[in-house]
């Protein structure tokens, strides 16, 4: 495994308590890093806090659909830490698998408050902080999803489509700092996500991925790594596929 030197860095995931958030949050730890983990699941956030050097974890129990939590907790973040060096926004929902005319409207807004909304209100708080030490490393998860678009999943594709976008427009914005801003466009990893899809669904997306397998944690932990990293000095506003084959553009 390539290792990266995080000493004296501190990292905020998002999403943080399981899954894709959680993996990324130990390999940062694993490396060095000081990490804030936020999630809305308080208990799961207690049980995996204890997997993590006592004098480098920081939790918070976050909604990153109301600018008040998210702004709340980089400044915890902030006080604990001292900075915030890098973002990794990987909170996110599926919302149901159906077509766009029974779609509801109730569930069509809450994946977009969560994934795309969320996103950018994390960023709209760690940005500032940031910005006054100087540095930062932000990676936004986005899904191959944002840029094919799944059938039966229009909110999803569309949420994570405009994740796409704001890391271009924010990439830009922050180009001329030593601010960096991407994304990753993951195909499907097998996490606990599966269990708000159908089996029809989630066997459609396996047979979009030529290497023939979903993909793991560490894989989606590794490439974020290194776009976390100081060695990202020269990628900004960029997509990054880690798909199996899958991505085409």
């Amino acid at each position: 495994m390539i290792t990266y030197d995080f000493s004296g860095r501190s990292a905020v995931i998002t999403g943080g308590a399981r899954g894709i958030g959680l993996a990324i949050a130990q390999r940062l730890s694993a490396s060095g890093a000081s990490v804030s983990l936020w999630d809305a699941d308080k208990a799961e956030l207690d049980k995996v806090a204890a997997e993590f050097p006592a004098d480098r974890i920081h939790t918070a129990v976050v909604d990153v659909t109301n600018d008040a939590d998210t702004d709340r907790a980089a400044a915890d973040v902030e006080r604990e830490f001292g900075k915030i060096d890098v973002l990794v926004a990987s909170a996110g929902i599926t919302g149901p698998n159906v077509p766009v005319w029974e779609y509801g409207v109730a569930d069509w807004r809450k994946v977009i408050d969560i994934d795309l909304t969320g996103v950018f209100l994390c960023c709209r708080s760690v940005v500032p902080h940031m910005r006054a030490k100087g540095y930062g490393r932000i990676v936004n998860i986005a899904s191959v999803a944002g840029k094919e678009g799944n059938p039966n999943a229009a909110a999803y594709s569309a949420a994570k489509a405009g994740v796409i976008g704001l890391t271009k427009s924010l990439g830009k914005e922050l180009a001329k700092t030593e601010i960096r801003v991407n994304c990753v466009t993951p195909a499907a990893v097998k996490t606990a996500i599966f269990d708000q899809m159908t089996e029809e669904h989630i066997n459609f997306m396996l047979s979009k991925i030529p290497v023939g397998r979903f993909g793991q944690v560490e894989e989606i932990a590794n490439l974020v790594t290194w776009l976390a990293s100081e060695e990202c000095s020269f990628s900004t506003g960029g997509v990054f596929d880690c798909s199996g084959g899958r991505a085409t553009y």
